[in-house]
């Protein structure tokens, strides 16, 4: 894919907006005068990887319910995101079932009681595995952008974490911090 750049802001995405009934992708993408929308691949239970284990705070082996997305832009495939949840929260939620989450899952987190008030994002580039490679388009040679987010309330009790594989070309990422 090539088009102009996207900007990339994530503010929109961990406010919970209880005002927001639909995708917030969607919303993100028509704002830059594009179309934005996913496709859910999967969502169930696994056990995770290291990283969402320990960023979790679960304990190795323990399963977390997993939401895993295709996004598209303007119909072409440019971002992987898998989203983790603690199963204690997920179980029993629309977290737990394979539809779109009215309003989105930070939403739905603040709704059930555990409203983010941090966040962590780490950016990185890596080599992507061959699936994800054939679902993102990406040739032999081509890096992908990660990108991993970890939402965790007032206490500091990690409530999401979300592993982005993104398309390299054409993404700018902008944070935009106030301090208290």
């Amino acid at each position: 894919m090539g088009g102009s750049d996207w900007l990339s802001v994530s503010m929109p995405y961990v406010q919970p907006d209880v005002t927001r009934a639909g995708d917030v992708w969607a919303a993100d993408a028509a704002g830059q005068g594009r179309s934005g929308t996913q496709r859910i691949l999967a969502v169930g239970e696994v056990v995770p990887i290291a990283e969402v284990t320990a960023a979790l705070r679960v304990a190795p082996g323990d399963p977390v319910a997993v939401r895993r997305r295709l996004m598209l832009l303007d119909d072409e495939p440019v971002e992987l995101t898998d989203s983790y949840y603690p199963v204690s929260i997920a179980r029993g939620t629309a977290l737990a079932e394979q539809r779109k989450i009215r309003g989105g899952a930070v939403r739905l987190l603040a709704e059930v009681g555990y409203r983010p008030r941090r966040v962590r994002e780490d950016v990185y580039t890596r080599l992507p595995e061959p699936a994800e490679r054939r679902l993102l388009g990406l040739a032999e040679h081509e890096w992908a952008l990660g990108l991993t987010r970890v939402l965790s309330t007032q206490d500091d009790f990690p409530v999401e974490v979300s592993v982005m594989t993104m398309v390299p070309w054409g993404r700018r990422l902008r944070y935009e911090l106030t301090i208290d």
